[in-house]
């Protein structure tokens, strides 16, 4: 029989096994999240949103368990896989705070009687989210949409089980009920059939562009709504009148964040010429004494990667960079320790037409180009099929925004590496996908608008 594995990334080492859900199972579970939805949708908000804050309360109650499982499972550094337990929480929370306000009717201007937009759940909803952020995807996807009363099926990332199975009995703890939010053991290759299946009225992925592409096309075949968040290469554009030192301290720490495997990490340095030396130089010193070491270690400051297979993905791409003519200016090595760990790594004069001016890389790689002035910068920042987030840094922000305006991504932003906050809109273009999650946009996407409308036989229209 196959299984579900956690492996842990730092040591190699199988931790737990899950056994592969079967046919029956599956059905069982689709066929509950169907009928609970019946119920669920006619729930007052009230109840709902205690159910969704009694969540939240859990997440914090627990999250140094849970940091700990998302160490294990993935790799994330202790403190920063307990700053997403505490994200996860506050979205929670924001949703339940402001679900029943955004979904309540909006009345409309009509020439004649009146009009509303009522905002109405559609049934059961597949998330498929993958392992970089395993309790934050899983959460933005499900706080939005079981306050809108649909409930939720969730296919995690098969290396994180541990954490989609205890977000499922959270949530039961919290007072939801059973078939609200299930969490599926299955692998992805079930994905298409899951996507078919006729109780499903609305898919939602966070994965790759190939999971993204094919994810759509299931979607598309079986006329039902999509939303996808997909792979980035996000931007990070110096300014000329940038406090350097803090650009070079934020994009250097920013590209170590989650240890590179962020898709809104600043995976592209763009800074002029004159000071394009001094940059590196700086970036260099830094990463010269970064601590590798074990997640759950508070010394550490970069763990490794999420498995052996992400680590040989980056060595081969940093491999293939130096060999089309990118300088290896420092790291680009796999650190002699058990586990799956790559030095913190710097490329410099990566050429447009070659695999790392084009392709993402999921890891600690910082890509430093130079240009003549801000018209270039825009220029590269915007030669990408990818638009998910960005950066402009300098210290005159009236510039900056004007920059931000001429990025093509669904997010940019001032004196920061791309972030999260649970009041603000996430999402991209291009091939970085489409739709918003957070925010008053994230809990829109997956309701029925519904058009009503009071007026006369005798009106003109």
């Amino acid at each position: 029989m196959s299984t579900i594995k956690t492996v842990n990334p730092a040591t190699g080492r199988t931790e737990k096994e899950y056994p592969v859900m079967n046919e029956s199972q599956i059905e069982a579970i689709f066929e509950k999240a169907h009928q609970s939805f019946q119920s669920w949708r006619k729930t007052p908000f009230s109840k709902r949103a205690a159910v969704v804050h009694k969540a939240a309360d859990l997440l914090r109650a627990r999250k140094d368990e849970l940091a700990r499982l998302c160490s294990i499972e993935m790799g994330k550094l202790h403190r920063e896989a307990v700053a997403e337990v505490e994200l996860a929480a506050a979205i929670f929370d924001y949703y339940a705070d402001n679900g029943e306000k955004l979904l309540a009717d909006r009345p409309l201007e009509a020439a004649h009687g009146e009009a509303f937009v009522s905002y109405e759940p559609i049934g059961v909803l597949l998330s498929v989210q993958p392992w970089n952020f395993p309790f934050y995807q899983i959460v933005r996807s499900a706080a939005p949409n079981i306050m809108a009363g649909n409930t939720v099926v969730l296919k995690h990332a098969s290396n994180v089980p541990q954490e989609a199975e205890i977000m499922e009995k959270i949530l039961l703890e919290a007072g939801a009920p059973e078939g609200v939010y299930t969490n599926l053991f299955v692998p992805g290759s079930k994905v298409s059939d899951l996507v078919a299946d006729p109780r499903v009225k609305a898919v939602s992925l966070t994965g790759s562009e190939e999971a993204g592409a094919s994810f759509a096309a299931a979607a598309g075949k079986s006329v039902k709504k999509s939303m996808l968040e997909l792979g980035g290469s996000d931007a990070f554009i110096v300014l000329e009148d940038a406090d350097l030192d803090k650009a070079v301290e934020t994009a250097a720490w920013g590209r170590l964040w989650n240890a590179g495997q962020v898709c809104c990490s600043p995976k592209r340095i763009i800074v002029l010429e004159s000071v394009a030396d001094a940059f590196i130089k700086k970036a260099k010193a830094i990463y010269e004494k970064v601590v590798v070491g074990d997640p759950l270690d508070p010394a550490t400051q970069l763990a490794p990667l999420s498995s052996e297979k992400a680590l040989e993905t980056v060595l081969k791409q940093v491999d293939k960079a130096v060999g089309e003519g990118a300088t290896l200016v420092y790291g680009g090595k796999r650190i002699d320790r058990p586990g799956a760990f790559i030095e913190p790594t710097i490329l410099t004069g990566i050429k447009k037409g070659t695999a790392a001016y084009s392709e993402e890389i999921f890891g600690p790689v910082l890509c430093v180009y130079s240009v003549k002035n801000v018209d270039e910068a825009v220029e590269l920042a915007n030669d990408t099929e990818f638009g998910l987030g960005g950066t402009v840094f300098g210290t005159d922000t009236r510039k900056a925004v004007e920059v931000a305006r001429k990025i093509d991504t669904g997010m940019v932003y001032i004196n920061h590496v791309t972030g999260i906050g649970p009041e603000l809109p996430f999402g991209g273009t291009k091939r970085s996908g489409y739709g918003r999650e957070q925010s008053a946009d994230g809990i829109y996407e997956f309701v029925n608008k519904k058009l009503i409308r009071v007026t006369t036989p005798d009106a003109a229209y």
